[in-house]
């Protein structure tokens, strides 16, 4: 989380640990992209991804949580719990 946070990168994951040490923190960085729902295959990982970042305007991933499943996309400010 350090490194993508001194980086600017995004995480993306699927381990519910990552979201929850962000909230406990209240961290705004990095931003995080989970995914839920059980076992995704490398296709659909790809594919979803590609439809994410088709979708966002340039700054809109910045200090975010996305929390994907394979029906919608929920996106969560950061830090979570305020404003």
């Amino acid at each position: 989380m350090e490194r993508a946070r001194v980086e600017a990168r995004t995480v993306i994951t699927a381990d519910l640990d990552f979201p929850r040490l962000l909230s406990l923190s209240a961290a705004t960085e990095p931003s995080l992209i989970l995914f839920r729902g059980g076992n995704w295959g490398d296709q659909e990982v790809v594919d979803r991804m590609r439809a994410i970042l088709k979708s966002l305007r340039p700054g809109e991933l910045e200090k975010c949580i996305f929390v994907v499943d394979r029906k919608r996309i929920r996106r969560r400010k950061l830090p979570v719990g305020v404003g």
